[in-house]
């Protein structure tokens, strides 16, 4: 979230979350007065490994480090998958962030991103932040409730949200048996109210509608030269909530989440995309808006 120029987080951890984590976040100028430490173990780390053409392999640390004879490292001493989150999306997580976790200072936020969670707390953010006078609101949906039962519940959630940024297999999930053209799903999201609708492609780049204008506009995925693709969907919802804050277009809000991407897949770690060249996000930004297709 973002406020007279200043970024805030919001979130839960454990007590044996890494403080140096905090710390290196806060470096970079992040509020972290919104990220709540509960006083309990819980290990937040997940293992994700990729195939030589960069898509996600499934199987345990051991066996994929094994597999390529590479020493098994530290950090992953006495990791455990997840367990698989529980189906009620209607409950919230424990490490959901409730309206009593905000700050005060928060609710001057004027824009907001919220990332993946269960239902009722988006449903319940969403509301605490709009109620706060909030002006610009984007959403990443959860995979546990994009499905048709949900439809008739997330109408009234997207009727409060700027932008909602589903991936594709996301969005037809939700219109599952109703539609099969995309466009139809993201225009019927439009109608509940939501300005923006931005369906992240992966390699096929992104379809994006603007409600209000009835714009539709396919933008490409700028040809990075992927080195490490784990949080390139989260640096788009980022960059696409600071381009839109920026300029207030939807299509320039998508290019500057496409440019955003581009940086981030190219190196590893949470601050990569901070230390590239001078004015390479600018000159991307020129190459791919050439590139634009109005449907």
């Amino acid at each position: 979230m973002t406020w007279a120029g200043e970024v805030g987080l919001l979130g839960r951890v454990g007590e044996d979350y890494p403080r140096s984590w905090l710390k290196a976040v806060q470096g970079r100028g992040v509020d972290t007065d919104g990220v709540k430490i509960l006083p309990q173990s819980i290990d937040v780390r997940d293992f994700v490994a990729y195939d030589a053409e960069f898509e996600i392999t499934r199987g345990s640390p051991v066996s994929q480090f094994a597999r390529r004879k590479l020493p098994f490292p530290k950090a992953l001493l006495g990791y455990q998958p997840p367990a698989e989150p529980h189906e009620d999306m209607r409950r919230p997580e424990p490490l959901s962030p409730s309206p009593t976790d905000i700050p005060t200072h928060y609710r001057d936020a004027r824009a907001v991103h919220l990332c993946p969670l269960d239902f009722v707390s988006h449903h319940q953010l969403i509301a605490t932040f709009k109620a706060s006078g909030v002006t610009t609101l984007t959403l990443d949906p959860s995979a546990g409730y994009t499905m048709p039962s949900f439809l008739q519940d997330l109408r009234v959630v997207l009727g409060a949200v700027t932008a909602f940024l589903p991936s594709e297999t996301k969005l037809r999930s939700l219109f599952w048996g109703q539609t099969y053209d995309l466009w139809e799903m993201m225009s019927a999201v439009g109608s509940y109210g939501c300005e923006v609708v931005v369906v992240k492609r992966g390699a096929g780049g992104q379809a994006v509608y603007d409600a209000n204008g009835k714009h539709r506009w396919e933008i490409p995925a700028y040809p990075a030269r992927p080195a490490d693709p784990t949080g390139a969907g989260d640096a788009y919802s980022g960059g696409f909530l600071a381009g839109f804050k920026q300029t207030y277009d939807p299509l320039q809000a998508a290019l500057h989440a496409n440019v955003a991407a581009s940086l981030k897949v190219e190196g590893t770690g949470a601050f990569y995309a901070l230390s590239v060249l001078e004015g390479l996000a600018e000159a991307r930004l020129d190459v791919l808006r050439d590139l634009v297709r109005e449907i």
